[in-house]
């Protein structure tokens, strides 16, 4: 599945859509600014992996500060099995340089 934007996904967040979203940054980081994903950081990203088991085919959002460590846990849920692990392309410094 492709990745998404910044664009899509505020976009599906403003229509209330329900999203699976996961912030796998550190918790420093989420305390300054978030989107209201789920907080898992990527160190320990695997040892949560269980608690989506019964989402494997659905769509799963990941984004960090820039998109690297989301692109990384996207490819951990690949190799898990995930379908539809997406990455939100530059992340929160993205969407803070479109949305403030």
């Amino acid at each position: 599945m492709q990745d998404i934007t910044v664009e899509e996904l505020k976009q599906r967040l403003d229509q209330d859509e329900q999203l699976i979203i996961i912030d796998v940054r550190e918790p420093h980081e989420y305390a300054e600014f978030n989107i209201g994903g789920r907080l898992i950081p990527l160190g320990t990203f695997v040892a949560h992996l269980e608690d989506y088991e019964e989402n494997k085919e659905s769509e799963i959002i990941l984004y960090c500060r820039s998109g690297k460590r989301s692109h990384t846990a996207k490819e951990i849920m690949l190799a898990q099995g995930f379908t539809k692990p997406r990455n939100l392309l530059g992340g929160m410094l993205e969407w803070q340089a479109k949305f403030g």
